[in-house]
C-alpha cells in the first residue's frame, strides 16, 4: 500500500491500538487473570513484574491449552507459569503495514505497544482489520483517479487503450474516445455510420 503513495497507508500504531492496557502482576494466580478477561471483555491480559514491566502474555489460548486441558486448578497457577513470554512489542511511531508484517511473520496476533521503555497500549489483528475497509476504499479511489489520468493522457496523445467499450461493455485493447466516450473499434465504426 505504501507504494501506491496513499496518506491512510501511513496509518501508525498510534492511531488503532488499545490504550490503556489491563495488566496483572506475575505472581497472581491465573483464576484473576479469567477474572478480569471476563470483567473487561478481553482475549489477553499483559503480565508484569511488580515494578509494572511487561514480561509476556496470557491469552484465551493459554488458558485452554495450558490450564483447563491440563486439568489444573486455576487458583494455584500463577500467570508467570501460564504467560507466553517475552511480550513482543512495536513503537507507536510504526506504520500499521510494518505491524501487520511483524504479526504475520511470527504467526502473533497480539503486539504490546512501549513508549520510552512504558508500555503504553496493545495492537490486535482485530485492531489492524477495524481499519481495512477505509484503507480498501482509499486503494480504490486511488485506483480509479489513476485509471482517469491515464485515460486523459492517451486521449491526449491519440493512443488507444485497453478496457471495457463504453457503448457495447465488451472488452477491448483498442478503446479511443469519441465524444467523451471510449469505444471499441466496432462501435466506433457503428458510430461513424450514424453521422
Amino acid at each position: 500500500m505504501s507504494e501506491i503513495g496513499l496518506r491512510t497507508s501511513r496509518l501508525l500504531v498510534k492511531d488503532v491500538m488499545s490504550s490503556p492496557v489491563v495488566t496483572i502482576e506475575e505472581n497472581a494466580p491465573v483464576n484473576k487473570v479469567a477474572e478480569l478477561m471476563d470483567k473487561h471483555g478481553l482475549g489477553c491480559i499483559i503480565v508484569t513484574s511488580k515494578d509494572g514491566k511487561p514480561l509476556g502474555i496470557i491469552t484465551e489460548r493459554d488458558l485452554v491449552g495450558r490450564v483447563l486441558a491440563k486439568n489444573t486448578k486455576p487458583d494455584s497457577v500463577k500467570a508467570s507459569e501460564v504467560m507466553t513470554s517475552p511480550l513482543i512489542t512495536i513503537e507507536p511511531d510504526a506504520t500499521i503495514s510494518e505491524a501487520a508484517r511483524r504479526m504475520s511473520r511470527l504467526n502473533i496476533r497480539r503486539l504490546g505497544v512501549i513508549y520510552k521503555g512504558q508500555l503504553i497500549g496493545l495492537l490486535s489483528s482485530k485492531d489492524i482489520l477495524s481499519v481495512m475497509p477505509e484503507l480498501l476504499e482509499t486503494i480504490q479511489e486511488h485506483a480509479m483517479i489513476e485509471g482517469e489520468n491515464r485515460a486523459q493522457e492517451a486521449t491526449e496523445e491519440g493512443a488507444l487503450l485497453a478496457g471495457y467499450c463504453d457503448r457495447c461493455g465488451v472488452w477491448s485493447d483498442a478503446l479511443k474516445e469519441v465524444n467523451g466516450e471510449f469505444l471499441c473499434e466496432d462501435c466506433r465504426v457503428e458510430f461513424e455510420s450514424e453521422e
